[in-house]
């Protein structure tokens, strides 16, 4: 299986939202909102990066990652949602998605990431639960960081407020 990884451009807009709405229809955690976000993000210019997988000229994933902010600390980012189109699952696409995001975050001097997620999965690019940081209403062990500079922080994350977006 050969597939691409680049910037998203205007293009892929639509392509995106039916993909992050199939992928999310399956997932058993959902909102069912996250195609709201993303939109909402996008409109807010708040996308610091946002890349799609394609094969054959055609999306078949895609990855956000916005502005958080952890107690005082900034030049974090939060990275979600995550969508890969749900017969392409399973086969490496999100993996080289989160791997090249994190690439560009680092390449941006970004201080570190978080990611509320599946720890089995998260934890093989170097996210760990630090009980330091929080985010309300979700089980603790499902969120976690990376930091990219060494740097400690400590208190609630708040992510922008597209994530309200329904």
């Amino acid at each position: 299986m050969k597939y691409a990884i680049r910037d998203e451009c205007a293009d892929d807009v639509d392509a995106i939202r039916r993909i992050t709405q199939a992928a999310f229809s399956l997932a058993e955690h959902s909102s069912g909102t996250e195609s709201a976000i993303v939109d909402a993000l996008r409109m807010a210019d708040a996308l610091a990066v946002s890349l799609v997988a394609t094969m054959d000229e055609e999306v078949v994933g895609h990855i956000a990652f916005s502005p958080v902010t952890i107690g005082t600390a900034i030049g974090w980012f939060g990275l979600g949602p995550l969508s890969v189109r749900p017969d392409m699952q399973k086969q490496g696409i999100g993996g080289a998605l989160v791997g090249e995001g994190l690439i560009r975050l680092r390449a941006m001097r970004a201080r570190g990431c978080v990611v509320l997620g599946d720890p089995g999965y998260y934890r093989r690019f170097g996210f760990v639960h630090d009980p330091a940081i929080r985010y309300e209403g979700v089980p603790p062990e499902y969120f976690m960081r990376l930091s990219f500079d060494g740097s400690e922080v400590s208190g609630n994350v708040v992510y922008h407020e597209g994530f309200s977006a329904s």
